[in-house]
């Protein structure tokens, strides 16, 4: 009898320990998405002040920019991705979608799309303030470079699904060189 009592509160409380479990790992992930996101912003930061030639006015100046846009633009990525899995559960393949909310989604994205478009030039205008134009070009081609790694990074950790896999990618993530003819 006292083995079936065990039994039954194990089987009750297992999914509820199970969700904790879960939403520990979450936190935990959540921090150490956090520290690094950190590190590699400080690191990012060293080298843009080293590759531009930033003084030190400038690049305070522009690390206050960073973290006011920055945190605009992940507020507003998040955002876009739960619009797009919320369309992606409204198209799956024989359930009817419901054409208002795929309507509404349909146009989140593109104001969100939009929205972005608005944060790249609300930033721009302010770097102008203090970078020159070649300073703020140079800036946003490493930038580009540094998110378009992170999400081949992110596409790699989440197991090769979507871009990046299969498409000129070599081995580990790599591109091929190319051989002289």
């Amino acid at each position: 009898m006292k083995q079936l009592v065990v039994f039954s509160l194990a089987v009750l409380l297992a999914p509820a320990l199970a969700s904790q479990q879960r939403d520990s790992m979450q936190r935990s992930d959540t921090a150490e998405a956090a520290q690094l996101r950190t590190r590699i912003e400080e690191r990012f930061n060293q080298r843009v002040t080293q590759d531009l030639s930033l003084s030190q006015d400038q690049a305070t100046k522009l690390r206050s920019s960073q973290e006011r846009f920055g945190a605009r633009r992940r507020q507003l990525m998040q955002l876009q991705m739960q619009r797009r899995r919320a369309l992606e559960g409204q198209m799956q393949p024989g359930v009817a979608a419901n054409s208002d909310s795929v309507r509404k989604l349909l146009d989140g994205v593109q104001a969100g799309r939009a929205e972005m478009l608005r944060i790249d030039q609300d930033e721009n205008q302010e770097m102008s303030g203090y970078l020159n134009p070649v300073q703020r070009a140079r800036y946003q081609q490493m930038r580009a470079r540094l998110m378009q790694r992170a999400t081949e990074l992110r596409m790699e950790r989440q197991g090769g699904r979507g871009m990046g896999r299969g498409r000129g990618m070599g081995a580990g993530g790599a591109r091929p060189r190319r051989r002289g003819i």
